[in-house]
């Protein structure tokens, strides 16, 4: 490729990959947080204890600021797709056109429309109503997530299709593209890594009260409900679903296993690396730390399987940057193991009785939050990074799909006007969110309640 076009194509996918990693921190919040909503409103259904309201009101706040967020950030990257990516967009747009129209036609609209009615409408349209709104903005913000997923699974694994002779892709079986195998998966894992994400949050909100020893009523509540949604979450992001995703990797893009592995040369019985450094230059991992046959086991269930390595593949195939691959997936999966750990002692000590008193575990929880965002990230880093150098999988190239016609020059202003944007509304949001955690959750006399 011509210098100035590798440059452009340099430019273009730093611009998306920056735009989209600020974008994912506010919807991997806003799905977990709305199913949060939902329980506590059932709560105060069943219960009709005002605390369980007061409390959905109180997450229904940063969650209707984290939803702007995660809206003006979303519209700058449909806007790349014609910009940056035009070629792509011009090729594929008969089939991701139609997830992602679905996106904002139908899902994006439900959970606007009724947040509007949950934050507003309480006192018109009756309890069991609010309730209900509540529920739809859950469902629209899921709905969100699987169609997004849908379009991701596509891309990972095309189904559905044909290619005509001017090379563009056209739709053949609709279903096809919710039937795809790499979704259900994607989606599942998607979500609960959501809700860890959202209860790492709540928790660590309750613990700052109770270590603040202020709003202590709500401060129970929230670590309670942060430690069992946690625990719940972080072993279903491990099994099934992690378990189920990597067995879709090792299917239907075995280069992609090899290079996250850190495996070079194919190997009976091959084991599972904990630490490791990928050598490129010598095709080897240094100083690493390996526990033999598990992930032969692991992925076929079979001690002895084979396991290919990248020597296996044609080079011009092989994942654009392996170290970067390898040190997400390894970063994403040492996370995971330390939020099982965390949350299994949290769980522990509830039903020890002893949770709130452990103000060493609270502080724990007040400052784990940010390293879910962290997995969150290098999880959907490893599923693109892994998919490198493809766009659609072993159909498109990625340094097929981008606008030629936009220089890196072009690409270079955006992205700088993008980062300088972007850190503003990121001081915005968390000026605003940190002043409704420390208005706190009540307004009426709950604050010490017992």
């Amino acid at each position: 490729m011509h210098e100035a076009l590798s440059d452009a194509l340099l430019f273009h996918r730093l611009q998306f990959a920056f735009t989209i990693t600020f974008h994912y921190l506010f919807p991997q919040l806003t799905m977990g947080l709305s199913l949060i909503i939902v329980f506590l409103k059932a709560l105060h259904l069943k219960t009709n204890d005002e605390k369980y309201n007061l409390a959905a009101k109180f997450w229904a706040k940063i969650f209707a600021v984290n939803f702007v967020m995660g809206v003006v950030t979303g519209i700058p990257m449909e806007f790349q797709f014609g910009t940056n990516w035009s070629r792509f967009s011009e090729l594929t747009g008969n089939v991701i056109g139609q997830t992602l129209a679905m996106e904002g036609m139908f899902s994006f609209f439900l959970e606007s429309s009724f947040l509007g009615i949950f934050l507003f409408g309480e006192k018109i349209v009756g309890k069991k109503l609010h309730f209900l709104s509540a529920f739809l903005v859950f469902l629209g913000s899921w709905l969100s997530g699987l169609f997004i997923i849908a379009t991701h699974s596509w891309m990972q694994n095309p189904v559905g299709f044909e290619i005509l002779e001017n090379g563009k892709f056209v739709l053949t079986e609709f279903s096809a593209l919710f039937t795809n195998p790499w979704l259900i998966p994607s989606y599942l894992h998607n979500q609960m890594a959501s809700l860890l994400t959202t209860s790492f949050v709540v928790a660590a909100v309750g613990a700052y009260y109770l270590l603040k020893k202020e709003h202590r009523n709500f401060g129970k509540l929230y670590v309670k409900m942060g430690v069992n949604f946690g625990l719940f979450a972080s072993l279903m992001l491990a099994v099934p679903t992690g378990d189920w995703l990597a067995k879709q990797v090792a299917e239907h893009q075995p280069v992609t296993l090899a290079a996250m592995e850190g495996l070079f040369d194919s190997v009976e019985g091959a084991p599972i690396v904990l630490i490791g450094q990928p050598n490129m230059l010598h095709q080897t991992l240094d100083n690493k730390i390996e526990v033999p046959n598990v992930l032969s086991f692991l992925t076929y269930e079979r001690w002895d399987a084979e396991i290919k390595g990248l020597n296996d593949f044609p080079k011009e195939d092989w994942p654009t940057s392996i170290p970067g691959l390898y040190y997400a997936y390894h970063m994403m999966v040492g996370l995971g193991t330390i939020f099982i750990l965390i949350m299994v002692i949290g769980t522990f000590f509830l039903w020890q009785r002893k949770l709130y008193s452990r103000r060493w575990y609270m502080w724990i929880l007040m400052f784990a939050f940010p390293f879910p965002y962290i997995a969150n990230l290098t999880g959907w880093y490893t599923s693109e990074l892994g998919r490198q150098p493809w766009l659609v999988y072993n159909l498109l190239r990625t340094n097929q799909g981008f606008s030629e016609t936009v220089s890196a020059g072009n690409a270079l202003f955006t992205l700088l006007g993008f980062i300088g944007l972007y850190i503003l509304l990121g001081l915005l949001f968390l000026g605003l969110v940190g002043k409704i955690i420390y208005q706190g959750p009540d307004k009426i006399n709950l604050n010490n309640a017992e």
